[in-house]
């Protein structure tokens, strides 16, 4: 009869490897069956404002601002918003000085009180003029058909935001290359939602925007690059990856990573808050929402009942005896191995007599064994016997 740990560990076992392998599998047939493919236009070139929040980036600044200087779209349709949130190093007076020199593209510097991120966009928000936003942080280099690329995507009408691909480049040690190596992981899901219909956010440091789709961000918003191409997203447009634009980085520690992650972790259960219609029919795509984004939210869930519905399933529900010192004579194994006179202890959680010996005799607390190797059945609280004579509970003591 199946037990309600047994259960739990089924269920929990199942849901594991679906978020692992086959959620992953599932995508891969969906996208080899649809895909809805972009039509880039490369002749369509609005004009284009780009947002740049920045605290304290005198290491980064003058070399992001060359790469956005170089960029193949045409210049006098670029303007550049530097919203310095608090800063208190150089940033400010070399944007400043940057911006004396009079050289297209246009740049500006905003000055706010250090508030985050999100109120550092807000501001840009406000300012901005340009047909198309284009989102980016400070310490990416850029290719030179960034902007290019991802504006003639959203020359596609059906096209509300596009991502574009974000390059981690060979770390130095073992736990640098393994963040490269789940980044990659990461785009080949990310491209083939996007091969389906849409991403379910974007990447913060390269994406753009039809400035007409977003709305100002939430007070402490955690994932600003998920929640304004889900504005589009939910005004009926595609959000799409583009591979051809793309942002360079290096790989961070190991602990750096690990942080970020909560934050993001964090930032989808905020926003599902901010956004209930996530959960919704409304979103179209709410199965890969719930298999990649809340998949991944509850997997501490699934292995904390992997862990319980096995302690449980071995221990509590079927036999529970503990051996001299404490140690746990575990499901599965042969005989008891206690040498001859050593306390054995019937344990369950109501002190009920969960197994027996070769003679069928009870062990209770404080009883002794029989002798060495005396084989022991397995009950269930109920005292059926479960697993018969030689298929007891062991522990070789060390």
């Amino acid at each position: 009869m199946l037990t309600m740990w047994t259960a739990i560990l089924l269920l929990s076992t199942g849901f594991l490897v679906y978020v692992l392998a086959g959620y992953p599998l599932l995508l891969g047939w969906m996208a080899g069956r649809k895909r809805r493919p972009v039509v880039k236009d490369a002749s369509y070139q609005p004009t284009v404002t780009v947002l740049l929040p920045v605290r304290n980036g005198e290491r980064w600044i003058e070399g992001k601002l060359r790469t956005l200087a170089e960029q193949d779209y045409p210049l006098h349709l670029i303007d550049i918003l530097v919203i310095s949130d608090g800063s208190t190093d150089t940033t400010e007076a070399l944007v400043e000085a940057w911006a004396g020199r009079g050289e297209a593209p246009r740049l500006r510097l905003l000055r706010q009180a250090p508030a985050g991120k999100a109120a550092a966009l807000n501001l840009g928000l406000r300012e901005a003029t340009g047909e198309l936003l284009f989102m980016t942080d400070v310490r990416q280099d850029l290719s030179a058909n960034a902007l290019s690329s991802l504006a003639a995507c959203l020359g596609d009408p059906s096209v509300g935001a596009a991502s574009g691909e974000l390059i981690i480049l060979d770390g130095v040690t073992r736990e640098e290359a393994s963040i490269g190596l789940y980044w990659r992981y990461e785009k080949w899901m990310r491209e083939r939602l996007s091969a389906i219909d849409s991403v379910m956010g974007a990447t913060g440091a390269i994406y753009m925007i039809r400035r007409a789709l977003t709305a100002p961000l939430p007070d402490g918003t955690l994932v600003d690059d998920m929640y304004l191409p889900l504005k589009a997203f939910f005004a009926g447009k595609r959000v799409i990856l583009d591979r051809e634009a793309r942002a360079y980085d290096l790989p961070t520690a190991l602990d750096t990573e690990f942080r970020r992650k909560v934050r993001t972790q964090a930032g989808v259960y905020q926003l599902m808050g901010l956004m209930p219609e996530l959960l919704t029919w409304r979103n179209r795509m709410w199965i890969h929402f719930l298999s990649q984004k809340v998949g991944r939210l509850m997997m501490p869930l699934g292995m904390l009942g992997v862990l319980a519905g096995s302690l449980g399933a071995g221990g509590v529900a079927g036999c529970g005896v503990f051996v001299g010192a404490g140690g746990v004579l575990w499901r599965g194994d042969a005989r008891c191995v206690a040498a001859q006179g050593e306390p054995a202890q019937a344990a369950d959680r109501a002190g009920a007599v969960l197994c027996s010996d070769a003679g069928g005799g009870s062990l209770r607390d404080g009883d002794l064994c029989a002798a060495g190797h005396q084989p022991v059945a397995a009950h269930e609280q109920n005292g059926k016997n479960r697993a018969g004579k030689g298929r007891g509970w062991e522990r070789v003591l060390g």
